[in-house]
């Protein structure tokens, strides 16, 4: 094997190559009607085409809003949440059992609830939005308070610091990369659930371009509009992706010196 071929980014260039091409000579081929599985190329052609009608920004910036808008009110209440139960071991003994409760829940269920509270526009989707992503940033964010070494809190507080100054010195910092690894999640589940709220009850959005792409039979329009909210939501993966590379990056050095000494 080439050196060329060991860096896993070519790697993965051969292989989705391969894959487009074996697509597109099955679906030539006549092995599948392009109303059911449409050639790659037409695919791009109809994004290209998309791209540059004004409605499709518009139904992408109704379904951006929404999940950003979920994802900031469960990253608030889910880190506010996670370290008051971190801080109370009997209140999160208490609400164990709901929180519990709520993971099991299908949340697909919970769909129809929401608009009937919450109606046909966009405050059910962001709610959607948020009760998708909340448990996750909750999970992290509880599990990375508690996972603090006791020894740090006794140094701090000997040194008479404060429950606030511990919190704000020593807990979150230590806290965040279990944070923002909760809210890479979240901001997926954040995604999903906007586009489900679409999906069931939506008038704009890419989920509703997507109901609607299907309605008419457009198979193209259909993937189009698929890979475009593929890109969108890769794309607030990879900002909270940097965010966690670029304020936690002294973890990794701590852990470094530490395991060189």
């Amino acid at each position: 094997m080439s050196d060329a071929l060991k860096k896993p980014w070519v790697l993965t260039v051969l292989i989705s190559t391969v894959l487009l091409l074996s697509w597109e000579a099955y679906v030539m081929g006549g092995y599948v009607s392009p109303l059911i599985l449409p050639r790659p190329v037409d695919i791009a052609v109809e994004l290209i085409r998309m791209l540059q009608q004004p409605s499709t920004y518009y139904h992408l910036g109704v379904t951006l809003y929404e999940a950003v808008a979920g994802f900031l009110f469960a990253a608030l209440i889910g880190v506010m949440l996670g370290v008051v139960l971190a801080k109370l071991p009997p209140l999160e003994r208490a609400l164990q059992p709901i929180i519990i409760a709520i993971q099991v829940v299908p949340k697909i269920v919970l769909v129809p609830l929401f608009i009937l509270w919450f109606g046909f526009g966009m405050t059910s989707k962001i709610v959607i939005a948020a009760v998708l992503a909340f448990l996750p940033i909750l999970s992290n964010t509880l599990l990375g308070v508690k996972s603090i070494e006791a020894g740090h809190r006794d140094v701090l507080k000997s040194l008479g610091a404060t429950s606030w100054q511990r919190l704000i010195v020593l807990e979150l910092p230590s806290a965040m990369p279990a944070v923002l690894t909760g809210m890479e999640v979240g901001i997926i589940f954040s995604m999903i659930g906007a586009v489900i709220g679409e999906f069931l009850a939506g008038t704009a959005g890419l989920g509703h371009l997507a109901i609607a792409k299907m309605n008419a039979f457009e198979a193209a329009g259909l993937f189009a509009t698929i890979i475009l909210l593929s890109i969108i939501s890769g794309l607030l993966y990879f900002l909270i992706a940097l965010m966690r590379s670029s304020f936690t990056g002294w973890h990794a050095t701590a852990d470094n010196l530490a395991t060189a000494h």
